[in-house]
């Protein structure tokens, strides 16, 4: 593919087909004829998928347009084809996590999401690429607009079809930063919701994992996600995602905050560049932006943030560690050494340690929660700068600890549970660099307006 400009980039846009679908001039058949064709066309370098199931794909698309013809469709996204990364249980595919301890894995199930999707009318195309269990090390998958470039991790495969236009929207998963960083590696929409706006299903094991949506466009996005939770709602004893039964109307903000994190000292001076450029375009709009000196409670949550990423991954790791320990029993070498690694600082740890982290993120929560009569949202790079290379790993030499790209701008609404969407406003040396939004939990669709405004407002950055 072409460098990547935000300018010139036109990703699928299912709700626009859609509309044709109604007037008879396309039907979801046509249409995932099409992906089809660009999957195969794509397919052998950027290596997005797992596994197809093109004839299911090609039934249920049939039994769409049928719906259509007859003006009787499910929902807005029927007949919309769906990627599923690959942690997530489907009936008819296999899901083998990226994890050699998984394969041949088909307990033959749908994921909560996924038979949300599937009752509206969705069409489940194939199960894409994660990172091993959904961690660090990475799978096969390229990034679209550069070969030698990760598409990001863990959603790597759902990032990159929905970048490489074989799909109008791929279903993701974060912890860290796996929803929000591979979109801005790929030019992606993506929302990562409230933590448990979405139904994990069968995912529940850690308290910061979080099921979300990949899109070429800011509608499918939403749709996506509210037509998961009127069905399936929100993970169990959690309220579910709130919004409209439609894409929420672009709303201008009246105060942004600037969100620097533990990552701004590390950014490099091209993407601080593009950044800054898109804060001027706000304030030339009339929001006033304001920076970490400027009010005392955006100061003192800045500042609960140093460590936020080191605890993060702490959490994580004692929360996965019996998983990791029960795997490594059952098949030594059925993971990778850098998921061993992970289970080694694990096993250091201590209940009391757990603890301490958990009263770290309450503060950090706590702080957050205080800024909501400050300011709309929170804004900041969805990413350190574009996607890193990555060539493999180095035969003799110490594990690179990152290869997917670094989430240390996502690890705070992950800690918080707050929704974050990924804006694609920005390229940086041609590649994508996307901007965040960032709400308080249980304002996403504020989260979502607010994003779709500065889509539809401001001109783009190319840096």
């Amino acid at each position: 593919m072409a460098a990547y400009s935000p300018r010139d980039f036109r990703a699928l846009a299912f709700h626009q087909a859609a509309r044709a679908f109604a007037e008879g001039a396309d039907t979801p058949r046509a249409f995932l004829e099409r992906c089809l064709e660009t999957i195969a066309a794509h397919e052998p370098v950027v290596r997005a998928w797992v596994v197809l199931n093109q004839a299911g794909a090609r039934d249920a698309a049939d039994a769409s347009a049928a719906r259509w013809k007859a003006g009787r469709p499910l929902s807005p996204i029927d007949g919309m084809p769906i990627g599923i990364k690959d942690l997530l249980e489907t009936r008819d595919m296999p899901t083998q996590m990226g994890c050699r301890a998984y394969r041949g894995n088909f307990p033959k199930r749908d994921n909560a999401a996924v038979w949300a999707v599937r009752e509206a009318g969705a069409i489940i195309l194939g199960k894409t690429v994660t990172t091993e269990l959904g961690g660090a090390h990475p799978g096969p998958t390229t990034n679209p607009f550069e070969q030698g470039r990760t598409p990001g991790g863990s959603s790597s495969g759902s990032a990159a079809a929905v970048a490489a236009r074989m799909v109008p929207a791929a279903i993701g998963t974060q912890v860290g930063g796996s929803i929000i960083r591979p979109a801005s590696y790929c030019g992606n929409f993506a929302l990562k919701p409230t933590q448990g706006g979405i139904n994990r299903g069968e995912r529940q094991a850690t308290s910061m994992s979080t099921s979300g949506v990949h899109a070429g466009s800011i509608e499918d996005m939403w749709q996506v996600a509210i037509e998961i939770a009127k069905r399936a709602g929100g993970d169990p004893g959690r309220p579910g995602l709130f919004g409209p039964s439609t894409p929420p109307e672009a709303r201008r903000p009246a105060v942004i905050g600037v969100m620097e994190t533990e990552g701004w000292a590390g950014l490099d001076a091209a993407s601080k560049v593009a950044f800054e450029q898109v804060v001027d375009r706000l304030r030339a709009q009339g929001v006033t932006v304001l920076r970490r000196g400027d009010h005392p409670l955006l100061e003192t949550f800045e500042a609960s943030l140093t460590g936020v990423q080191a605890m993060t991954s702490a959490i994580t790791g004692w929360e996965n560690h019996w998983l990791f320990r029960n795997l490594v029993a059952q098949d030594p070498d059925g993971i990778s050494a850098r998921s061993k690694a992970v289970l080694t600082m694990a096993s250091k740890m201590t209940p009391e340690d757990y603890r301490l982290r958990l009263l770290q993120r309450e503060e950090i929560r706590a702080r957050h929660a205080a800024l909501a009569p400050v300011v709309d949202a929170l804004i900041a790079p969805a990413s350190p700068g574009p996607a890193p290379l990555w060539a493999g790993e180095v035969p003799g030499q110490p594990l690179v600890p990152r290869p997917t790209g670094d989430a240390v701008f996502n690890t705070p609404s992950s800690g918080i549970g707050a929704p974050a969407v990924t804006v694609p406003l920005t390229s940086v040396g041609g590649m994508p660099m996307g901007i965040q939004v960032m709400a308080q939990p249980h304002m996403d669709a504020q989260a979502t307006a607010i994003a779709r405004w500065m889509v539809e407002t401001l001109d783009p950055v190319v840096a």
